[in-house]
């Protein structure tokens, strides 16, 4: 299969499976043991169960394929054409918590970086999308990144550094520069979800640090494919390999950038 919007069917059809998953066991008894994994990282029975629905789908439609996935080992064929890249529940701490939102998140990648990818909310039932080259949807429907006029009435998206708190002063200061220069900062709890809301406008930008490829790499695509830009905290290209990253429209990217260039530099 080379037809890049056949692989971006998968990735939505993928990340369809494991969201039935987490809509089922949403606020009830059967979320199951929470472990661990981290200071302020959490896997749960859900997570493995949403991982290993994701994981037989895709592996049954594309055996020579590589995976990597938030709960499990990468697989060893590192040199394989193509890799899948599974997060099967971004926001954890709010599923298990039983607040909204999270999402599933699944992409596929090659040496030239994110061929296509889904994001998915069972809860709202919304599901975003794009392939390289084929722009960016919500269900269907194409998406772009917002145009705000001007900085002070843009809504900024944000996450905080929990894995990362060796620089949280350095977030800290990002935080209150953004405060003071846009209309509001929200924090939801889902890199994906905040993502696939910069690429179809519903928020005008995203930063955060300390993130993981899984975390990412379908949202990158759809903010990219949404004619956006997407760089790390100091405007480079390391976003996939370093987690910092920042996402908005071009006229907003440099206003993100130059406030997250001038606390992380």
């Amino acid at each position: 299969m080379t037809d890049l919007a056949a692989y971006e069917s998968a990735a939505i059809e993928a990340a369809r499976v494991g969201g039935e998953v987490l809509r089922k066991r949403f606020r009830t008894a059967m979320a199951g043991r929470v472990e661990v994994k981290g200071h302020h990282d959490y896997v749960t029975e859900v997570d493995r169960e949403a991982e290993a629905a994701i994981l037989g789908y895709l592996r049954a439609r594309f055996p020579d394929h590589a995976v990597m996935s938030e709960e499990g080992a990468p697989d060893a064929e590192r040199d394989a054409a193509y890799r899948w890249v599974v997060d099967p529940l971004d926001g954890t701490t709010n599923f298990y918590h039983g607040v909204q939102p999270f999402a599933v998140s699944v992409a596929l990648e090659d040496a030239r970086g994110i061929v296509a990818g889904a994001v998915h909310d069972p809860l709202h039932e919304e599901t975003f999308h794009a392939h390289r080259g084929g722009g960016a949807r919500l269900d269907g429907r194409p998406i772009r990144c917002s145009r705000p006029d001007g900085a002070g009435k843009a809504l900024i998206a944000t996450g905080f550094p929990f894995r990362e708190l060796s620089r949280l002063d350095r977030y800290v200061a990002a935080f209150v520069a953004t405060v003071r220069s846009t209309a509001g900062l929200r924090r939801a709890g889902s890199a994906s979800i905040d993502l696939a809301y910069t690429a179809c406008g519903r928020y005008d930008g995203f930063f955060e640090i300390g993130l993981s490829r899984w975390d990412l790499a379908a949202g990158v695509l759809l903010v990219q494919e949404a004619g956006g830009v997407v760089t790390d905290v100091l405007g480079g290209s390391t976003y996939l390999d370093s987690g910092d990253v920042v996402a908005a429209g071009p006229e907003m990217h440099g206003t993100l950038v130059g406030i997250t260039r001038e606390a992380f530099g």
